[in-house]
């Protein structure tokens, strides 16, 4: 069965797209711990983010931190926080938080955006890349 971001991938559901290459794909969270938490994700259907290819990791890497860059430039943060944990999606996913304090970064505190705002915020972040 295809995970969220595979349908995502496969506009089976759509999203707030911050940056896309061949087979990277980069979003906004919809339930972000600040506002910019943007998901960045392999196209490539992969559970474990160690089960990539170690090319495929590298590339995800610098795809991220590319995306992260960005994000730095369009919300005013102190800096941006990376995680990976990949427990509650079974896809491969970065997850990259602009980060206050370090309660941003406990996936407690939820922000609420409405669908403007997720959207000039994706289109904000993509003028930097």
């Amino acid at each position: 069965m295809s995970s969220i971001c595979t349908k995502i991938v496969n506009k089976e559901i759509p999203c707030y797209k911050v940056a896309e290459t061949e087979k990277f794909l980069a979003f906004l969270d919809v339930n972000p711990n600040a506002k910019g938490h943007t998901l960045c994700i392999p196209k490539k259907e992969v559970n474990k983010i160690f089960d990539l290819e170690p090319a495929d990791y590298l590339e995800l890497m610098d795809f991220s931190r590319t995306v992260a860059k960005a994000i730095e430039k369009a919300v005013d943060c102190k800096r941006i926080g990376m995680t990976v944990i990949g427990l509650e999606v079974p896809h491969v996913h970065v997850h990259l938080i602009p980060l206050n304090t370090m309660e941003d970064a406990q996936f407690i505190k939820k922000e609420t955006l409405h669908s403007k705002e997720f959207e000039a915020l994706a289109e904000k972040i993509s003028a930097f890349l």
